[in-house]
């Protein structure tokens, strides 16, 4: 049982910091104030945080094929390390310095994303994957917390803000590098007979089945970062909250509600079929962003926040582990495909951000609307693989 904990912790680490950049979310609406950006130009924050999910998973995907899973998260954490001292080097006062750092931070992300999601079925009893990665997803959740949470802390008790965050995720990585270095962590053996190509792992997208997930994973993620990136702007506008620190009340209690339904969702999947819970995670999603329009007061508004993380919550690790246990022998090669949707991240945002510009910020949650309206689609009928 203690050698089961010591190789599990790294891997439950790396979601951990995977979460970190997730913190561009709620940086956004921090650094459209300090900076005085506009809505399309604070989604350049986001699509720095995320574009290399885009141009790395699949080729990380590769070489992982051929030189192996921890290999890949040491250089994710070493790259996330990288995006946490740029801004410091700064003095936070370069903004370009600080895109660079998300940049970092976003492929230190997408390799331990690419690691982390196959070596956690190497880790799962059988029928248990969709399970443990939920929990997984947790552990993420927490990181994801951690960047409107400890900016609101950080305001409240000692007078600081957003920058107390690099430091702090820095000292984090550093310490799970030293911890990798010394746990040996076991690895499944990989096809050396079949190693994955660009070819092979383009070629699963001519599957239906596996395009439109993808798809699906590439509109989800784009959705979950437009909300917590404007949720503060919208308590802002609706309400009247000071951006600063009110308005990061409504980023965190998403990421709590998110944090808490991945909890909730690796104990439901015990007994609830994955498939049926996408379905009603995807209904519970709209019904959420549908409330936020109807708030009278910023009570009810927060509920509703709520209600949304609470319907987003399971949603990648779903799609992904229904997509991988349809082709387990794939893994890798899916992993790659799933993790690059993960570009959605960054598109998705700034075409958020373009709406709300020249419709107005509720016009603007229109477009992770749409997003949840696919997810409940190919929930409800999904192709057959």
């Amino acid at each position: 049982m203690k050698s089961n904990f010591l190789k599990s912790t790294p891997i439950f680490l790396a979601f951990l910091i995977m979460g970190f950049a997730d913190a561009a979310g709620p940086l956004t609406s921090q650094l459209q104030n300090d900076f005085s950006l506009s809505n399309f130009e604070a989604g350049l924050v986001t699509f720095m945080a995320f574009i290399m999910f885009g141009l790395l998973s699949i080729p990380m995907g590769l070489y992982q094929d051929r030189k192996g899973r921890k290999h890949v998260l040491m250089l994710g954490l070493l790259a996330a390390l990288i995006g946490m001292i740029l801004p410091i080097a700064g003095n936070y006062e370069s903004f370009p310095l600080i895109l660079g750092g998300l940049l970092f931070m976003g492929i230190g992300a997408t390799l331990l994303q690419v690691a982390g999601n196959p070596i956690m079925r190497d880790v799962s009893p059988e029928g248990k994957y969709s399970r443990n990665l939920s929990f997984g997803q947790f552990v993420k959740a927490i990181g994801s917390l951690s960047g409107s949470l400890v900016p609101i802390l950080a305001a409240r008790y000692f007078g600081l803000d957003w920058k107390v965050l690099f430091p702090i995720y820095g000292t984090i990585i550093a310490m799970v590098i030293i911890y990798l270095l010394i746990v040996k962590i076991e690895e499944k053996a990989m096809d050396k007979e079949n190693p994955a190509t660009f070819s092979s792992c383009f070629g699963l997208l001519k599957n239906p089945f596996v395009l439109i997930m993808v798809v699906g994973i590439f509109l989800y993620v784009g959705a979950e970062v437009s909300m917590s990136a404007k949720l503060p702007n919208y308590l802002s506008e609706k309400f009247d909250f000071d951006i600063k620190e009110k308005g990061l009340l409504g980023t965190m209690f998403f990421f709590i509600s998110l944090t808490t339904g991945r909890f909730l969702g690796g104990v439901i999947l015990n007994w609830l079929a994955p498939k049926k819970f996408l379905v009603i995670t995807a209904i519970v999603s709209l019904v959420g962003i549908a409330g936020i329009y109807i708030s009278p007061t910023d009570v009810i508004a927060t509920v509703f926040i709520f209600i949304i993380g609470l319907g987003f919550a399971n949603i990648f690790p779903l799609i992904f582990s229904i997509t991988v246990d349809t082709m387990p022998e794939r893994s890798n090669e899916i992993s790659g495909l799933m993790i690059t949707a993960i570009l959605g991240a960054a598109v998705v945002p700034i075409l958020t951000g373009g709406v709300a510009d020249l419709l107005g910020l509720m016009s603007g949650f229109l477009v992770p609307a749409a997003c949840l309206v696919y997810v409940l689609v190919i929930a409800i009928k999904p192709a057959n693989a």
